[in-house]
């Protein structure tokens, strides 16, 4: 089942909007979705938004209507509900230029409940015991008038975000880790608040990790020139320049129009003009980076005799996420793996829930103090080291 039509309220008008703001801002919490497009830019471009309090639903025709009342329903004291809401945050600041000041991300906080990165869909035939709509993953969300089936699918986007987070809120509250769910949402937050930096753009791009030398550099510049172009103009990054020709740029670091124009990666379009241009000035820039600033991938920090120590614990996190009912790359991912063990300060395992859990355990495993042994069904076990040696020990 899902709502039906008479179930949600269609508003596109100014007035009708700033009304549901401030009736949702009333509510203890409220849930909060979008439909947007970015196909063909760089920046998501909203075209529908679901919001629902109390008992009411409302989609909101965001091209009829202006977005600031949006900023003052998510600076209220309200509590937001979202499910995986990385995309709807950078909609958020896109279009009324603030982002909430805590949240409750129901993907997030799902993961400390045993479910690993869940759907919304499967969230709500879990718990709430009902089958969300199909919805064609590729529909025109700026098509009006919508269509009965794309009203349905979007409302219920936002139907049972309620109930999830009482199911949720309840298994958790009494285990603690209501705690840990919260405190990582408050992580995702800041980390959408947070600028990003042009100088790791080249991180995304796998043929340009695998460059070394002078190439890195050179990728580092690209990357980060590729990044403003695609921001300047609101195009695709791929449409600037795609991956492969990021790469093979930075591994060929041509001088003339030329030789830029002959690197694979092209696909046959040599760039010219201005691009080309402003391309081979980041070649030069990537020639003459000193190497102190050249930002590498956490992962290539590792030393190469802490690698054996890293796959280790990559192999103990596993054991552990499964015992904790926890996702794997929620407790750890390699990187955090690594930069705890280059001793990083500011590394995620020596900070919050992850710290007692992950962090200091790992620490005693790296110093020595404990052992990663079979527990004799398959399963693997950190315990206290003996120091006693095995007989016939080499």
């Amino acid at each position: 089942m899902s709502p039906s039509r008479e179930s949600f309220e269609w508003i596109d008008s100014d007035s009708g909007f700033v009304d549901a703001c401030k009736a949702a801002a009333e509510a203890p919490f409220y849930a909060l979705d979008t439909e947007f497009h970015r196909e063909r830019t760089y920046y998501p471009h909203v075209a529908l938004l679901q919001l629902k309090w109390d008992d009411t639903v409302v989609l909101v025709d965001t091209l009829a209507v202006e977005m600031a009342p949006l900023g003052d329903l998510l600076t209220s004291a309200a509590l937001p509900l979202l499910h995986a809401a990385d995309q709807d945050l950078e909609v958020f600041r896109r279009v009324c230029g603030v982002l909430p000041s805590r949240m409750f991300d129901t993907q997030i906080v799902a993961n400390f409940a045993g479910f690993s990165t869940p759907s919304l869909a499967a969230l709500v035939e879990r718990i709430v015991g009902v089958r969300l709509p199909k919805g064609d993953r590729m529909t025109d969300w700026t098509r009006r008038p919508l269509t009965d089936g794309q009203r349905s699918y979007a409302a219920a986007d936002v139907e049972y975000l309620g109930a999830i987070r009482d199911h949720l809120v309840a298994e958790l509250a009494p285990t603690g880790r209501l705690d840990w769910a919260e405190a990582e949402c408050a992580s995702a937050l800041a980390r959408a608040a947070a600028p990003s930096d042009p100088a790791v753009a080249w991180w995304r791009i796998k043929e340009a990790r695998q460059c070394r030398g002078v190439a890195r550099a050179i990728a580092q510049e690209l990357g980060a020139w590729r990044e403003a172009r695609a921001q300047e103009t609101d195009v695709p990054i791929r449409f600037v320049l795609p991956d492969l020709a990021v790469a093979g740029i930075a591994q060929a670091a041509p001088t003339t129009l030329a030789q830029l124009n002959a690197v694979r990666g092209l696909s046959g379009r040599g760039l010219r003009g201005d691009v080309a241009s402003e391309v081979l000035t980041a070649v030069q820039r990537g020639k003459a980076l000193p190497p102190d600033q050249l930002r590498v991938p956490l992962t290539d920090d590792l030393e190469r005799e802490q690698r054996p120590a890293a796959a280790l614990a990559a192999a103990w996190v596993a054991q552990l996420a499964k015992y904790e009912r926890i996702d794997a790359t929620l407790l750890a991912t390699r990187a955090d793996l690594t930069s705890f063990l280059a001793g990083n300060a500011d590394a995620r395992l020596r900070q919050g829930w992850r710290a007692d859990l992950v962090g200091k355990p790992l620490a005693k495993l790296v110093a020595g103090e404990a052992a990663l042994v079979f527990d004799g069904n398959g399963g693997l076990l950190l315990e206290e080291r003996s120091g006693v040696p095995l007989e016939g020990r080499l």
